[in-house]
C-alpha cells in the first residue's frame, strides 16, 4: 500500500481564496447579433470568392441570354444565302483586328480580271471594291489539272492500259476545206519524256474525209517526230485532185498493252484566206492556249475535239495570292449597275422615295429616304418616237436591297445560313438554360421527396423503391431520349419529359445517402423522444443538413442537361422548331478548319457556363454546410 493511503489532509481557511469578492459574476452578453442558417450559409458563399466569381459570370450569361436577343433585330428564322460566313467585327475594316476582314493564303489568282478567284456569285467590281490589300506570286505555278484561271500548258492525249491494243484519237469536228481556200495547219508538239508514269508515243496525223478509214490526206505518218508541223492543206488537195472535202482533224497514238503513251499538244491553228466562208469555225477549232480549250472543250462549242482515250492538261500556268478582303463591303457594299423600268421609277416618285427629271438628266437624281434601292443613276434611255423615259441605270448600296437602313455589323459574324452569330447563340443559350432549369428544378422536387422516404424509413419500403430506381436506372438514358424523341418528335417538350424520366435518380440516390447518415443522429432521436412526426424529422431536423450535396448535384444537373441535347444535336435528334445551342455548335462544327470563330465563340460560352456553375455549385455545397455554420 501507498505511504499516503491513511494520511489525512487537513485544510485551513487560509487555503481558500475567494476569487472576486467584490464583484458580481454572471453570463456575459453575446457581441455577435443573432442570425438565421440561410443569412449564414449567404456570408460563407460570399467569402468564397471563386464561387463568387463564378456566379457574376454565370449571371452574365443569363443575362445576356435574355438581353442580346431583344436588342440585336436581326432576323435568326429565316435563311440569309446572301449574308454568309461573315467575319466578327467590331473595329473598322483595316485596323487588322475584329475588324470584318478575311485573310486567305494560296489562292488561286484571276490573271483576266486581276482578282482573287473567290466566288461567282460575287462581281468583279464587288470584289475590287472589298480588297484591303493583295499580293500575287511572281511566277505562276505548273499544274496538271483544268482551271478556268489557269493558262497555256499541253493538251495530253493518252491511252489507257486497260485498252490495250486499241489505239486512241483525238478528232476535230468536220471542216469545209477547198483547194482554193488557201487552208493551212500548224501544230505545235512538246517532246517532254515519263510525264505521269508514262511515255511518248507514236502517232500520225491525217485529215478524215467522210466515214471510211482509207480515205485520208496524210499530214505526219505514224512516228515518233515531235517537231512542229506547218502544212498546206489547200495544196495537198490540190495534189490529190480533190477541189474540196468536208473532213475532220485526227490525231492517232499507238497504244500498249504495259505502259501509257501520250502525245503532248500545244496549240493547233487552222488559216484560210479572207474569203473562205467557215472562218468562225476554224477559228473555234483553232486553239493557241491548250488550258482554255479544254475548259471551252465540251460537246456544244464549235471547237469541241473528241477523244476516245485520255484528253487531259499538262503544265497549265496558273498563278496564287494571299489578299485580305471586306467581307461586308463585299456583300453590303456598293452594287453593279441595274437597270430599271420607268413605271418603277414613277413609283418611287409617287412614295415620295426620290426626285428624278428625266429631261434634264441623271444629274436630276436626288436620294430622299432609305426606301430608295439607288444612291446614282449612270445613265437613262428614251423611247425613240416619244422621248419619254424608257428605263434608267442606276447603283445603290446592296444593304438596303437586303432591308437595312444601314450598313450591319456583326460581333461575332454570321453562320453559314447568314443569321448573326452573337443571337443565335444567345437564343440557343436562353433555350438551353429554360431547359435546363425546367429539368432540374422538377427533378430536384421528385429525387428529393422520393430519397427522402426511401432513406427514412429504410427497410421494405427501401428495398422496394431502390429495385425500381435500379430498373429504372438500368436503361441508358440516350436510348430513353432517342425513344421519346422517336415516338413524340424531337421539340422542346419531348426533351424536357425524357430528361425528366431518368434525370431524378441521381437526386434521390444522393437524398437517401445523406438520410441514412443523420438520420440516426443524437439530435433526431431527441426530436423523436419529444414527439416530433416523421414528417417534421424529415423536413426540419434531416433535409436541412443534407442540403449542402444534394443542392450541389442539382446545380450540376443544368450543365448536365444542356450537354445531353449538345450531344444528341450530333446524332442529328437536336431540337427542331426552336433555337438550340446544341444543334448550332453541331451545324457549325464542319466550319471550324475556315471559319473557326463559328466554333470558338460558342465553345468559350459554353466553357464558361460550365466553369462558372461548378465553382457557383461548390460554393453553394459548401455554403448550406450545417457543420460550418459559424466558421469563418
Amino acid at each position: 500500500m501507498s505511504e499516503f493511503d491513511n494520511t489525512q489532509v487537513q485544510f485551513k481557511d487560509d487555503d481558500f481564496v475567494l476569487v472576486k469578492r467584490d464583484a458580481m459574476i454572471s453570463d456575459r452578453k453575446l457581441e455577435t447579433k443573432p442570425t438565421t442558417f440561410f443569412k449564414d450559409a449567404l456570408r460563407r458563399f460570399a467569402k468564397n470568392k471563386s464561387s463568387v466569381i463564378g456566379g457574376i459570370i454565370l449571371g452574365i450569361l443569363v443575362a445576356l441570354s435574355v438581353i442580346v436577343p431583344l436588342v440585336i433585330k436581326d432576323d435568326i428564322d429565316n435563311v440569309k444565302s446572301s449574308e454568309r460566313f461573315l467575319e466578327p467585327k467590331l473595329f473598322e475594316a483595316g485596323t487588322g483586328f475584329w475588324d470584318g476582314t478575311r485573310k486567305r493564303t494560296h489562292t488561286v489568282y484571276d490573271q483576266e480580271n486581276e482578282v482573287p478567284a473567290i466566288s461567282e456569285k460575287y462581281s468583279i467590281a464587288s470584289i475590287k471594291q472589298s480588297l484591303i490589300s493583295i499580293k500575287v506570286d511572281e511566277e505562276p505555278s505548273l499544274i496538271d489539272t483544268a482551271n478556268v484561271y489557269g493558262h497555256g500548258g499541253y493538251i495530253v492525249i493518252a491511252t489507257d492500259t486497260q485498252v490495250a491494243g486499241n489505239d486512241i484519237y483525238m478528232q476535230s469536228k468536220p471542216v469545209a476545206f477547198t483547194s482554193k481556200g488557201n487552208y493551212k495547219i500548224d501544230i505545235v508538239f512538246s517532246d517532254e519524256e515519263n510525264f505521269n508514269g508514262g511515255k511518248l508515243g507514236e502517232y500520225r496525223v491525217y485529215l478524215k474525209v467522210g466515214e471510211s478509214d482509207d480515205d485520208i490526206v496524210m499530214i505526219r505518218d505514224f512516228g515518233k517526230d515531235y517537231s512542229n508541223i506547218s502544212f498546206d492543206i489547200s495544196k495537198a488537195l490540190e495534189e490529190a485532185g480533190r477541189d474540196s472535202v468536208e473532213a475532220r482533224v485526227v490525231f492517232d497514238v499507238k497504244a500498249s498493252a504495259s505502259e501509257i503513251r501520250y502525245v503532248l499538244v500545244k496549240s493547233i491553228s487552222l488559216i484560210a484566206n479572207e474569203n473562205v466562208n467557215n472562218a468562225e469555225l476554224l477559228a473555234a477549232i483553232s486553239f493557241t492556249d491548250a488550258t482554255e480549250m479544254i475548259n471551252n472543250g465540251d460537246k456544244e462549242s464549235d471547237g469541241y475535239w473528241a477523244c476516245t482515250g485520255r484528253k487531259g492538261i499538262h503544265n497549265s500556268e496558273i498563278k496564287y495570292c494571299d489578299y485580305v478582303i471586306d467581307t461586308y463591303m463585299l456583300v453590303y457594299g456598293d452594287s453593279d449597275p441595274v437597270t430599271y423600268s420607268a413605271s418603277e421609277v414613277k413609283t418611287w416618285i409617287e412614295n415620295g422615295w426620290c426626285q428624278y427629271d428625266y429631261t434634264v438628266g441623271p444629274e436630276s437624281f436626288v436620294r430622299l429616304t432609305n426606301d430608295c434601292p439607288i444612291d446614282v443613276v449612270d445613265s437613262q434611255k428614251l423611247l425613240s418616237r416619244t422621248k419619254k423615259l424608257e428605263s434608267i441605270t442606276g447603283r445603290g448600296w446592296n444593304y438596303r436591297k437586303l432591308g437595312y437602313d444601314k450598313m450591319p455589323v456583326h460581333l461575332m459574324g454570321t453562320d453559314a445560313s447568314g443569321i448573326d452569330l452573337l443571337k443565335r447563340a444567345f437564343a440557343g443559350l436562353r433555350t438551353s438554360l429554360i431547359m435546363g432549369i425546367i429539368v432540374a428544378a422538377v427533378t430536384f422536387a421528385f429525387g428529393l421527396v422520393w430519397g427522402s422516404i426511401s432513406g427514412y424509413f429504410g427497410g421494405n419500403v427501401d428495398i422496394m423503391m431502390e429495385r425500381f430506381t435500379e430498373i429504372l436506372g438500368g436503361v441508358p438514358s440516350i436510348v430513353v431520349l432517342t425513344l421519346c424523341i422517336l415516338h413524340l418528335g424531337n421539340n422542346f417538350g419531348t426533351f424536357v419529359i425524357a430528361l425528366c424520366m431518368t434525370g431524378w435518380i441521381s437526386t434521390a440516390h444522393t437524398t437517401r445517402t445523406q438520410f441514412y447518415r443523420f438520420k440516426g443522429r443524437e439530435y433526431v432521436l431527441a426530436s423523436r423522444t419529444l414527439g416530433a412526426s416523421d414528417w417534421r424529422l424529415i423536413f426540419k431536423h434531416i433535409l436541412p443538413n443534407s442540403m449542402g450535396t444534394i443542392i450541389t448535384g442539382s446545380v450540376f444537373m443544368i450543365t448536365g442537361v444542356i450537354y445531353s441535347e449538345a450531344s444528341l444535336a450530333y446524332l442529328n435528334l437536336g431540337l427542331q422548331g426552336t433555337h438550340s445551342f446544341g444543334v448550332m455548335m453541331s451545324n457549325n462544327q464542319p466550319y471550324l478548319g475556315v471559319y473557326p470563330y463559328m466554333v470558338i465563340f460558342p465553345a468559350v460560352i459554353m466553357a464558361l457556363m460550365m466553369v462558372s456553375f461548378n465553382l457557383f455549385g461548390n460554393g453553394l455545397r459548401d455554403a448550406f454546410n450545417p457543420s460550418l455554420k459559424g466558421s469563418e
